[in-house]
């Protein structure tokens, strides 16, 4: 009886050794993200992740593709990048941090379920968001849809129609440079003779078209219909050319934390994860997710279609210069 009192007990002190182990290695794993994804969705990806990884502790930074940027370079400079994972808008910047050598390949387990905008994909970053731009515009103003980019060329829209600043938004750089290369840059021109505004990020045109200082704006889809949904006069519509743009994550290589890191793309690309996408009012990479039907949105086979083409090479290597031109036309008098 004693021996099998010594081995309860033995057992006993194993099993709780085991788990106070356990739950150690559950407190180390952690994993800080750099992003410029909205908070409103990050706070709904935090919840749900923490739910099917609780040994993980996610943390993050929401700001501009261009200040995240800044950031890692001036953390590189001091010897070590504080972020494990980047996930903006800004494909050029992920192909430059992989021409530095900086990112560490994985290819997620549910990779062939996905709609994969990226050519040469290698698993060096991978888009799990399928950001579509529209035409924005408040319902009290104009009572006319828009149904063509050209018709931003309109009276209607005289002095009142604002795009972001390419320079502090990876959104609007990527928006940018797809239309010139669609249109040329004589449709920009043209909006600027119309009065079009040059503003400062995203949300803010959004927000501006939603209080009536602008009465329409090269819109992001979620944090338009997020303003729609909370009682904002606006409406959101797509002319056949469709702005898409991907939103890429991609992991450091040096992260301490990688297989958190990897945790987490995994979880970005599964089913669970496209779908808190959808629910925010934007497109999953996954055609199998539902899509809400009060945003309207097209399906992802059809924006995929319709979606102007964009070089992201080029576009990284003329960057400086689209800018500069884009920013020398919006400041002409």
């Amino acid at each position: 009886m004693r021996v099998l009192k010594k081995i309860a007990s033995a057992c006993a002190v194993a099993a709780l050794c085991g788990a106070f182990s356990a739950g150690v290695q559950a407190q180390e794993q952690k994993l800080y993200v750099y992003t410029s994804m909205k908070e409103s969705m990050l706070n709904d990806i935090r919840a749900s992740f923490a739910k099917k990884h609780p040994e993980v502790k996610l943390e993050y930074q929401s700001a501009g593709a261009g200040k995240l940027m800044a950031k890692i370079a001036a953390e590189r400079e001091s010897g070590k990048i504080l972020a494990d994972v980047l996930w903006t808008s800004e494909v050029p910047d992920f192909y430059h941090l992989k021409s530095q050598g900086i990112l560490l390949p994985f290819i997620p387990a549910e990779i062939k379920s996905i709609r994969n905008p990226l050519p040469d994909y290698d698993g060096s970053f991978t888009a799990i968001r399928l950001g579509t731009l529209g035409i924005a515009y408040n319902t009290r103003f104009i009572k006319e849809a828009p149904k063509t980019w050209d018709d931003l060329k309109k009276s209607e829209f005289k002095g009142a129609f604002g795009i972001a600043n390419p320079a502090l938004s990876g959104t609007a750089y990527m928006s940018v440079a797809t239309i010139s290369k669609t249109f040329g840059w004589s449709f920009f021109e043209a909006l600027r003779a119309n009065g079009a505004k040059m503003g400062k990020g995203s949300g803010q045109v959004i927000d501006d078209t939603a209080s009536g200082d602008l009465v329409a704006s090269l819109a992001v889809d979620y944090i338009t219909l997020d303003k729609i949904k909370k009682g904002a006069t606006m409406a959101l519509v797509y002319p056949p050319e469709m702005l898409v743009i991907p939103s890429p994550v991609a992991i450091f290589k040096d992260s301490p934390n990688a297989l958190a890191a990897k945790k987490f793309v995994d979880f970005m690309v599964s089913k669970e994860g496209q779908s808190i996408i959808a629910e925010q009012g934007t497109l999953p990479v996954r055609p199998d997710v539902k899509l809400p039907e009060s945003y309207k949105l097209p399906s992802v086979e059809d924006a995929v279609k319709r979606a102007m083409a964009i070089d992201y090479q080029q576009f990284m290597q003329e960057k400086e210069s689209n800018i500069k031109k884009f920013t020398e036309i919006m400041q002409k008098k």
